[in-house]
């Protein structure tokens, strides 16, 4: 019989977005295995890059650290940005074509990651595609939802059902493939979310989900609460900012301060893309009937 899973509260709190609290979990595990302390490092590491700390990590992390580790200080390069990103889309290319480490899970994992912000979906699929890993079935779902691909989301959704219905990610992804099937689905979604929240801790990334959901349902003035939660648990968040504007827009309210943090938060965000590209159209049409 195998023992008590020791590092479930820090993955668990990873999956949740709590990454914080997932970071302050580490020092309570204890007589770790080497695999288990090298995901526990991995998690950490991923935590730190999530909060936007990326230099800890690459300053961290050193050429003796096991692959998965690397993969993640490499991942910390590719999200600083600028030249380093240049460097670790180069350092991808090379890593992939070594057969002694290309078939590393955490690799694969930072190549989906890595080639999935670039939109380069069919590239991170070539990567992903083998599963084998919750991580990797959710990164697979999420890849084939931004493809509309609902239909083979929703096949690998049972695949990770297979391995563990109950599991964090699979209760994750389970809600993103109902949020994207619509109708009575999204109810479905909700409940999720909720359930996540109450069982564990309510962060950032579930206020969202369940806003979403509510907006889907026509429920704005709740889905504003929830998200205004977000935006006082994390001011600079930029998914919650933007779910904001949208929401505000449906209800008729000013949105010039959300999209005003937004774009001091993440100026490249797709709403700012699509706002700038809007405002340049209008100016356009303006210049042709002057």
């Amino acid at each position: 019989m195998s023992g008590p899973d020791v590092l479930f509260p820090l993955r668990n709190n990873f999956y949740l977005g709590a990454f914080q609290a997932a970071i302050n979990e580490s020092s309570n595990v204890r007589n770790l295995s080497e695999a288990e302390a090298i995901e526990r490092d991995c998690l950490v590491y991923r935590s730190y890059v999530a909060l936007g700390q990326c230099q800890l990590v690459i300053d961290e992390v050193n050429d003796s650290a096991p692959t998965a580790v690397q993969a993640v200080k490499l991942l910390a390069f590719y999200q600083s940005g600028g030249e380093n990103k240049e460097q670790a889309l180069a350092s991808l290319t090379d890593w992939l074509s070594d057969l002694a480490i290309a078939s590393n899970p955490m690799l694969l994992l930072v190549a989906g990651i890595i080639y999935a912000h670039e939109q380069n979906y069919n590239e991170a699929l070539k990567h992903t595609h083998v599963g084998g890993t919750l991580d990797l079935g959710a990164l697979n779902v999420q890849i084939y939802l931004k493809m509309y691909r609902t239909d083979h989301a929703e096949k690998q959704l049972k695949i990770m059902q297979q391995i563990d219905e109950d599991h964090t990610l699979t209760q994750l992804a389970n809600a993103w493939v109902n949020l994207a099937v619509g109708g009575a689905k999204v109810q479905e979604a909700y409940y999720i979310f909720q359930e996540l929240g109450e069982k564990y801790t309510w962060t950032v990334l579930l206020m969202n989900g369940s806003a979403v959901c509510q907006m889907h349902m026509g429920h704005f003035e709740e889905a504003e609460s929830r998200l205004l939660e977000a935006l006082n648990k994390d001011s600079k968040d930029a998914n919650t900012l933007a779910n904001l504007i949208v929401c505000s827009l449906h209800m008729g309210k000013p949105t010039v301060r959300h999209m005003s943090q937004l774009k001091i938060s993440q100026p490249n965000h797709v709403l700012m893309e699509r706002a700038i590209n809007d405002e340049a159209a209008f100016e356009r049409a303006l210049q042709t009937v002057a």
